[in-house]
């Protein structure tokens, strides 16, 4: 009969059963989780919940009252550096418990026991949701009215603004042709432009070299006709020698 059983004993002693839990609740603290029944997991979470709300006052006094259950130093410090400094803002609700299939042997009931704070990958998919928000009743007509509204004053500016709208895209067509007529005399100028220079490089070319070929012959003819000079005034001396030599001789 369960006359005043507020708890579960799990079949132990008082003190067998305070052991078992503080050292199950030392080795949660240090490796953040861990794997047994669901009746010592329940029963473990009734009892270090108080302890880590405890370390978030980090005092001596505190300190001394985890240490009485813990019996761990290391369990201690690792309480009241890392986690309380993790779930400082979370109000309670420090530990999470998830089925696990029965053992093989008894068929008992097995779960994991996590600290909640250090489950990366659910803490992750939560801050990737979007909140979900409410649906109220007539909201979808307030949705229409607005909707509506909005269409009506976009008909206004637009009737409102479609005659510059016109006047702008006609000067818009209207100086683009005039461009594109300028464009086109341009190119036409500048090809006719390079056709000529194309033609007048040639022609002049071909008139020059002559000239620069009866330029050098004339200056070859001069410097000719400047040396027979020369060589009938070098003659004139000896002739005129010879003259005398003969009329010497003939007297």
């Amino acid at each position: 009969m369960r006359h005043r059983k507020n708890f579960n004993h799990l079949s132990r002693t008082s003190s067998h059963r305070k052991a078992m839990l503080s050292n199950m609740a030392s080795s949660l603290i240090l490796h953040k989780r861990i794997h047994t029944t669901t009746a010592k997991a329940k029963a473990l979470r009734t009892y270090i919940e108080p302890l880590i709300t405890k370390s978030k006052e980090d005092t001596t006094h505190s300190r001394r009252i985890v240490f009485s259950y813990l019996q761990d130093k290391e369990a201690v410090t690792e309480l009241f550096r890392e986690i309380s400094i993790k779930i400082a803002d979370r109000p309670g609700g420090y530990t999470r418990i998830i089925k696990l299939p029965n053992r093989l042997g008894d068929n008992a009931e097995m779960c994991m026991m996590e600290l909640v704070d250090y489950n990366e990958n659910l803490l992750a998919e939560k801050t990737g949701k979007a909140k979900s928000t409410r649906k109220r009743r007539g909201a979808g007509k307030k949705k229409v009215e607005d909707h509506v509204s909005t269409e009506t004053a976009v008909a206004v500016e637009t009737a409102e603004v479609a005659d510059e709208v016109v006047t702008e895209e006609i000067v818009e067509d209207v100086v683009e042709e005039k461009i594109e007529e300028v464009v086109a005399e341009t190119e036409a100028a500048v090809d006719e432009k390079i056709e000529e220079k194309k033609d007048e490089p040639v022609a002049e070319v071909k008139e020059e070299a002559p000239k620069a070929e009866t330029a050098e012959e004339e200056a070859k003819v001069e410097e000719k006709k400047k040396e027979v000079p020369e060589a009938k005034a070098e003659e004139k001396p000896d002739e005129e020698e010879k003259k005398d030599d003969s009329k010497q001789e003939s007297k």
